[in-house]
């Protein structure tokens, strides 16, 4: 299980565009990270490189656990969730089937996959179509398998971005309960995260 997660001195680049560059940060468990900054400075394309998605030019991304340092690809596939901008929903498919989809995919069952729907208040929709919800709806459908597949580290870009007051307050207590259990959290922001958290500004 994931105890920590340390970037040391990483350069990221896009296409021909080097985005970050000596960039370090460390967490622990129970901690959280808010990156800051302009769009386009780097904050979804360094979530992309926690998780694996994306090759560092220079640097390193590590994990340890409780015994020490983990295998890197172990970690991120156990231990890692990423919940993108996009959500990366099937609208083809019903909301059901889309999240048990994600839960089973990620290690998770279909008793906790429909336990967190009702949690976030989508068990009337689930019928519905992906494409037929509401883009609150889709977002607390794509958070769902935060805690029907529960992992350590959560990477998450702009999370809050479509989810109404209620919902909010809903993930920030769903979010320090993740802490408040060793959890991690890693979050690209705007609006700021109603738990408490480190900053890490990245400049464009």
């Amino acid at each position: 299980m994931i105890k920590s997660v340390v970037g040391d001195r990483l350069a990221v680049r896009r296409g021909e565009r080097l985005l970050l560059r000596g960039l370090s940060f460390s967490l622990a468990a129970g901690q959280a990270l808010a990156l800051v900054g302009p769009n386009g400075a780097g904050k979804t394309s360094l979530l992309r490189a926690v998780a694996g998605f994306l090759r560092p030019e220079s640097g390193s991304v590590s994990f340890q656990g409780e015994g020490g340092d983990l295998d890197a690809e172990d970690a991120r596939r156990a231990g890692v969730h990423l919940v993108g901008h996009q959500d990366a929903l099937k609208s083809a498919r019903s909301a059901r089937d889309e999240l048990l989809f994600q839960a089973r995919w990620t290690g998770g069952g279909d008793a906790a996959a429909l336990a967190a729907a009702e949690r976030l208040g989508l068990t009337r929709v689930l019928g519905l179509a992906v494409r037929q919800l509401s883009a609150g709806q889709r977002r607390r459908l794509a958070l769902a398998r935060l805690i029907a597949s529960p992992r350590p580290l959560w990477l998450l870009d702009e999370p809050l971005a479509p989810l109404d007051q209620a919902h909010r307050t809903l993930f920030g207590e769903l979010m320090a309960a993740h802490l408040e259990t060793g959890g991690l959290v890693i979050a690209a922001v705007h609006d700021p995260l109603p738990i408490p958290v480190r900053t890490l500004e990245i400049a464009a």
